[in-house]
C-alpha cells in the first residue's frame, strides 16, 4: 500500500498530478483543496496518499493533510459514495466546511455540489455524524484570500476543464466562472472562487 509520496511535482492539471519519485512518475488525482497548497512545478512536494483498487484498474489519490485523507476514506465507506464523488466533495468545499455541514446537518449545502442529490446528502449527514469526533474541526475564515498575480489567460481554460472534470455541466461551469477573471489570475484561484460561488449561491 502506498501511503505517502515525496518527490518533484512535474505536472498539475486539476484534478490530475504527476510526481517524479526517484525517476518513477506517479499519476494521482487530488481534490482542489490540495491543489491550492501545491508548490510550483519543479519543486518538491509531499502528499499523503490512498490507493483505490478496482477490477478495471488502480487509482492513486493525493492529499495535502491527513485530515483530508481521513475524510476521503470515511466518505467512500458511505453507501453510494465512490472515490470520484468523494473527490468532488473535498474539491467543492474545504474539509472543515464539510465537517461543519455534517455537524449542523446542512444537507442543502451539499446538494449544491455536482452529483450530490438530496438522498445522498442526507445519507452523508447521517452516516458521518458518528465519525465527527474523529476529526479536529475549526472555523473557516470569513473571506477568501486575495487574488495573487500568478497566472495568464490560459487560466480560464484550465479552470473550465477542471470544473468539467469535477462533474459540472458546461453551462454551469461557464456560469460559475463568469465575472471572476482578472488579469494575471491563476487557474487555482479561479477554481477556488468558482467553487465557493457554487456553494454559497442563493
Amino acid at each position: 500500500m502506498i501511503g505517502r509520496l515525496r518527490g518533484i511535482l512535474l505536472e498539475k492539471h486539476p484534478p490530475h498530478l504527476l510526481i517524479d519519485v526517484q525517476g518513477v512518475g506517479y499519476e494521482l488525482d487530488a481534490p482542489m483543496s490540495t491543489f491550492y497548497e501545491l508548490p510550483a512545478q519543479g519543486e518538491e512536494v509531499i502528499l499523503r496518499t490512498h490507493l483505490a483498487i478496482k477490477e478495471d484498474g488502480q487509482t492513486l489519490y493525493g492529499f495535502h493533510t491527513e485530515q483530508e485523507r481521513a475524510i476521503f476514506r470515511n466518505l467512500i465507506r458511505v453507501s453510494g459514495v465512490g472515490p470520484k464523488l468523494a473527490l468532488t466533495l473535498l474539491s467543492g468545499m474545504r474539509a472543515e466546511e464539510f465537517l461543519r455541514c455534517v455537524r449542523q446537518r446542512d444537507a442543502a449545502a451539499l446538494t449544491r455540489l455536482p452529483g450530490v442529490g438530496k438522498k445522498t446528502a442526507e445519507r452523508l449527514v447521517v452516516e458521518m455524524q458518528d465519525r465527527l469526533s474523529t476529526f479536529a474541526t475549526q472555523d473557516l475564515p470569513n473571506s477568501l484570500p486575495p487574488l495573487s498575480q500568478s497566472g495568464d489567460r490560459e487560466a480560464v481554460s484550465d479552470a473550465l476543464s477542471a470544473l468539467l472534470a469535477l462533474g459540472y455541466k458546461p453551462h454551469d461551469a461557464h456560469h460559475l466562472l463568469a465575472g471572476l477573471y482578472q488579469e494575471d489570475v491563476s487557474s487555482e484561484e479561479l477554481i477556488r472562487l468558482a467553487l465557493r460561488k457554487a456553494i454559497h449561491k442563493p
